[in-house]
């Protein structure tokens, strides 16, 4: 394989909260730290940067009008918990963490919780404006692309993906698959690409959900239906609930790797989501410069 793979990050999420427990905060909602705890936000970003990732993720993906809606305003140090805010917050602490690296930074935009009609209450018109704000306020801070992941419904990810376009950035869209090929809300990956295609993004794939053996028949018929770059970025396989209810990985790093593998031929970009962390980018890191990828 001569071609050249670009190395996403890890887990966002659950890293943070391993750092915030370390310094004794409390499992807020990660959203929140850009503002409250901004130096883990930062710290975990130069990690992954350092660890050789291509593209480091901003600590956006739960931030939406409804979700920042549900919470008080809450002040520190005169700034608000409102989309704007945050969003900017997160762009400006990830640019910066950054710099000096070779790293580039991804918007990430991530579903809403409450289902678009038929399945739900919100329409198709109020998806588009809650998609407009959240990535609108990230985009002033002009990062690098957006990567839209986790969608189950491929109609909520067109009308995202649709308010993404509208930006002079590259856009990649991943989905999260069950086991039988199928998103929760039973799209195919055939669903996904002819719904996305037509809207021009540049990359396409999945995330989350499966282990990377799991996720490889899935990523697979992605390669069979389309010639668009592919996004991998797999869980670290199933994870294990422990004697003590902490949670842990199924696969080590190295085990992450071996599984990845198989899924390098077919693909363009690659990470870890749930279950990851940076030794795991630090590891894939490795194996790509081991095989010149």
């Amino acid at each position: 394989m001569s071609k050249k793979i670009t190395l996403l990050d890890g887990a966002v999420g659950t890293s943070l909260w391993t750092k915030a427990e370390a310094h004794g905060w409390s499992k807020d909602p990660v959203w929140q730290y850009n503002v409250a705890h901004p130096e883990i936000v930062s710290e975990l970003t130069r990690e992954y940067a350092e660890a050789g990732a291509d593209i480091v993720l901003t600590n956006t993906f739960g931030v939406n009008g409804p979700v920042v809606q549900r919470f008080p305003l809450y002040t520190v140090e005169s700034v608000l918990y409102t989309v704007e805010s945050v969003m900017k917050n997160a762009v400006r602490l990830a640019k910066e963490a950054v710099a000096g690296t070779r790293a580039t930074i991804a918007l990430s935009i991530g579903p809403l919780s409450q289902l678009m009609e038929p399945w739900g209450d919100l329409s198709e018109e109020e998806v588009q404006a809650i998609y407009e704000e959240m990535i609108g306020h990230g985009m002033s801070e002009k990062p690098d692309c957006i990567i839209l992941e986790t969608f189950m419904d491929v109609e909520m990810m067109r009308v995202a993906a649709a308010a993404a376009k509208q930006y002079s950035v590259p856009v990649y869209c991943t989905m999260t698959f069950e086991q039988r090929g199928r998103t929760m809300m039973g799209n195919s990956v055939g669903d996904v690409i002819e719904t996305l295609t037509p809207l021009g993004i540049d990359a396409v794939g999945m995330n989350c959900s499966l282990g990377p053996d799991l996720a490889l028949p899935v990523i697979r018929e992605f390669r069979e239906k389309t010639d668009l770059p592919l996004v991998f970025k797999p869980n670290a396989g199933k994870p294990v609930l422990a004697a003590d209810g902490s949670v842990a990985s199924a696969y080590d790093e190295a085990a992450f790797v071996r599984e990845v593998a198989p899924a390098l031929e077919l693909v363009d970009f690659v990470g870890g989501c749930c279950g990851s962390n940076v030794e795991y980018t630090r590891a894939l890191r490795s194996y790509l410069d081991e095989q010149g990828l």
